[in-house]
């Protein structure tokens, strides 16, 4: 169904505009080097003149701008030749790292030094490597040209450092061709964003006769018919029952979908206790552990769990879940013995949903057997409708993989029925004489590898980075990492792990079809995850999301132990917590009272149905320092969800009727109470303890003493004024291309 803001009837201009944005598109890629001159700027220390920017000298200290203070405003003005669409803005940087590099800084543009807009707002890294952003170039959906840009430091890399910028570079479209349409269209908009201001305030002030006319005489919409049509029947006629029609019709066309999709995750847990059964439960379900490895087939429902550490010995026990049932059955209770794996732990697992093949590879010795005779890495693939265990080889580096390692990561490319393993360190061997590891005091870690299952071949894609040629990419294999497989993107996403003493919140990507490595964040952003080896991720492939599961950061000290769960979103590369519980938090609640959530820990597994949006947690360590063989047993399902389409139009009714329960309340009391007890009582969610507490307190309310308000003769009609806020309450709810400006009129006058 077409959205109400695309039938509105356009100007011959905007026409014109647009046409030419089309030809701008077409031309985007002659992207030239923009020609500017040093306009102004805060201040400079010594000879660290802004002209210097201009040139590109990275082993010269002195060939930089820096400010003469860090107070702000700081800033560095460019004046460009010629106007142009400006897209790109890149920063060269000293040979080495240095303080006063700009840690964070904004970048704003326009075609005169005195208006201009956001561009930007980033962030250098500290280190010798030019970076390049993409600059904000359109509005309303065309480009728009600038004369000047305005580069604006807000923190340096050294406390209290002054600021630098050693080089900089812009890059756009400056055929004047183009560019003469985009100044004419630009100072459009402004003219016409200003004639919106002007008709939002008329309109908030009940001067119908000047916003009629003003409308009329330019025929600019101050916003989608939809919503003028909604001012109508709420602010003009007060008719709050056509008001909640319109809305059910507005969601029933998507225009809520936007606000829907921007709103946090909400989480909940839920026990899963398996049904009773006639013998020992203990035996229909596993036991506890830490270290095991499950891999979930959401097609199937079914959750496969092997392996593991009970606190005293490894475990070679195989288990299936049947999540519609609730039900567990166990598939071995000793995979050797069916020619499988002998009993591991810390190793990892995988699985085909289209060949129903589960492959395994790594576990972790105790350093008593790591002696060569043990030392071979085996790799197994499980065949689901068999029940057979197949041994692939009892030595993968002999074939060009991995050594024997642990704490590594696994995924599977279904489409291209290819294995991937990266990180874990390397076990080495214990001499039978000095009792110490061979080979190297610094423990070794592993690169990434491919398996590719119809051919039977290993390939090393990457090494570790002390192994790396002076041209590569440097990527740091680890220990207790997540790595994830888009299957769509074709992407390998690999954060946060462990190397040595060393805890990485670093995050990039691997392209599996071009080996491209591409870092999204070095780990320095603060609106991360924690850094630490104990998360677990898991990957949505539809809603185009990351969750990470926190149990254990790197301050190990139990008073610190926490949970905390984070969704990542891939497209608009950001992080978002969803709750954090402290364990103190679970330890005020009674012992005989079931928890509400598990218990922080690490050691565990997560594993998530993507088509249900469920996740599964099983097992783990919960790290006491009193009880330190201590493993679990609970089995949990975790739940997110956003607030839906229905939920969100409960609360704009509940808006609604409030709003026009005040006001019934200010002339007719007894009318108010009925309608209070009737209309507004069937809206309420009484099991809401802070709907229920409004809703007495509006009981209570009503018949106390209200002081009359004394107006004076330019303030507007008081019900037309709370008419006019509650509509600006229900407009939050739709897309800006939707609403009227955010900005007021008389904010743009300045004292």
């Amino acid at each position: 169904m077409k959205n109400h803001s695309q039938v509105r009837k356009e100007s011959s201009f905007d026409s014109r505009a647009r046409m030419a944005t089309v030809k701008i598109k077409t031309r985007m890629a002659e992207l030239n080097v923009l020609k500017y001159s040093i306009y102004q700027c805060s201040s400079h220390s010594a000879s660290f003149v802004p002209e210097n920017v201009l040139t590109d000298n990275p082993n010269d200290g002195t060939s930089r701008w820096s400010s003469e203070s860090n107070n702000p405003p700081q800033f560095l003005i460019l004046k460009l030749f010629n106007p142009a669409v400006v897209q790109v803005i890149s920063f060269g940087k000293y040979e080495k790292s240095h303080v006063c590099n700009m840690k964070k800084f904004k970048v704003y543009g326009g075609l005169s030094d005195d208006s201009m807009i956001e561009l930007l707002d980033g962030g250098l890294k500290n280190n010798n490597q030019t970076e390049a952003f993409n600059l904000k170039h359109t509005a309303g959906g065309n480009m728009f040209a600038c004369r000047y840009i305005k580069i604006v430091p807000i923190q340096s890399w050294g406390p209290s450092f002054n600021f630098s910028i050693w080089h900089v570079q812009l890059k756009g479209i400056d055929d004047w061709n183009i560019v003469k349409t985009c100044v004419s269209w630009f100072n459009y908009y402004r003219e016409k964003e200003t004639i919106r201001l002007c008709l939002k305030h008329f309109r908030q002030h009940n001067y119908s006769e000047a916003f009629e006319s003003l409308q009329k005489k330019t025929r600019v919409q101050l916003e989608d018919a939809l919503l003028s049509k909604l001012h109508q029947c709420l602010v003009v006629e007060g008719d709050y029952v056509a008001a909640e029609k319109l809305l059910f019709e507005a969601a029933q066309d998507g225009c809520l979908d936007s606000y829907l999709e921007q709103q946090a995750h909400k989480a909940k847990w839920v026990p899963l206790i398996p049904p009773p059964k006639s013998s020992d439960t203990e035996e229909n379900r596993p036991g506890m552990r830490g270290g095991h490895q499950m891999c979930i087939d959401v097609h199937t429902e079914n959750i496969y769990l092997f392996g593991g550490w009970d606190g005293t010995t490894d475990l070679s026990d195989m288990w299936c879940y049947h999540i519609p049932s609730g039900s567990w059955t166990c598939l071995s209770r000793d995979t050797t013995a069916q020619g499988g794996p002998t009993a591991r732990s810390c190793h990892k697992m995988c699985l085909d949903p289209e060949r129903k093949k589960i492959f395994t590879i790594g576990r972790y010795l105790d350093s008593a057997m790591r002696i060569p005779k043990y030392m071979k890495s085996d790799f197994y693939v499980y065949d689901i409708d068999s029940n057979q265990w197949t041994l692939i080889t009892d030595d993968t580096a002999a074939m060009g993989g991995p050594c024997l390692v642990f704490d590594h990561q696994i995924c599977m490319d279904v489409e291209k029925n290819t294995v991937y393993v990266f990180g874990g360190r390397i076990l080495t061997s214990i001499s039978p004489l000095s009792g110490e590891e061979n080979l190297c005091t610094e423990p070794c870690f592993s690169g990434l590898y491919s398996y590719h299952v119809p051919t039977n071949t290993w390939c090393k894609l990457r090494d570790d980075y002390t192994k790396l040629g002076p041209h590569d990419v440097e990527v740091k294999s680890r220990i207790g990492h997540s790595m994830l497989f888009h299957e769509k993107k074709r992407l390998l996403y690999i954060f946060a792990g462990q190397r040595s003493k060393e805890y990485l919140s670093d995050f990039f990507t691997f392209d599996v079809d071009t080996n491209r490595i591409e870092m999204i964040c070095d780990g320095k952003d603060v609106e991360v995850p924690p850094a630490g080896f104990t998360q677990r991720a898991t990957i949505d492939p539809e809603f185009d999301e990351i969750h990470v599961l926190s149990g254990s950061n790197k301050d190990k000290r139990e008073e610190y132990v926490k949970n905390s769960f984070w969704v990542y979103d891939i497209n608009h590369n950001k992080w978002s917590c969803i709750y954090q519980t402290d364990i103190k938090e679970q330890e005020s609640t009674s012992q005989l009272d079931q928890p509400l959530e598990p218990c922080p820990r690490f050691a565990h597994q997560l594993v998530y149905d993507h088509l249900r949006k469920v996740h599964y947690l099983f097992g783990g360590n919960p790290g006491k320092s009193h009880s330190p063989k201590m493993r679990l047993d609970d089995f949990w399902s975790l739940h997110l969800y956003r607030p839906t389409k229905d939920m969100l139009l409960r609360q704009c009714c509940l808006i609604i009727r409030r709003h026009k329960f005040q006001e019934i309340a200010d002339t007719d009391p007894i009318a108010a109470l009925q309608y209070l007890q009737t209309e507004l009582a069937n809206i309420v969610d009484h099991t809401n303890a802070e709907e229920t507490k409004e809703f007495q307190l509006l009981a209570f309310n009503l018949f106390s003493d209200k002081e009359k308000q004394v107006e004076d003769e330019l303030s507007v009609d008081e019900t037309f004024k709370r008419r006019s806020h509650l509509f600006d309450q229900l407009t939050e709810f739709f897309p800006d291309h939707m609403t009227q400006p955010k900005d007021n009129l008389i904010d743009l006058i300045s004292l």
